[in-house]
């Protein structure tokens, strides 16, 4: 995990998908207030079923804390905007 201004990064490769959604959900419980983005690097070749179940999962207002979600910068990270 790394905090740049606002920002943290996390870096997902190499993770199962129930591993990666877990330290995810860590990291936005335990989020402080001065965060507003968790960007995500998952890859995009075999980082697409990570993509898809941090889409599944928070989404649609499932987690209070996570605003939305878009797209990062290239197609292997997902972004949290978070309240």
């Amino acid at each position: 995990m790394e905090l740049t201004s606002g920002i943290i990064e996390i870096d997902l490769h190499g993770l199962k998908v129930e591993e990666a959604i877990s330290k995810v959900k860590r990291e936005v419980a335990k989020a402080p207030g001065s965060v507003y983005t968790i960007r995500l690097i998952h890859g995009y070749h075999g980082g697409t079923r990570i993509r898809d179940a941090i889409e599944d999962e928070f989404s649609y207002g499932r987690n209070e804390k996570v605003k939305s979600i878009r797209n990062g910068s290239n197609p292997g990270i997902t972004e949290l905007v978070l309240r």
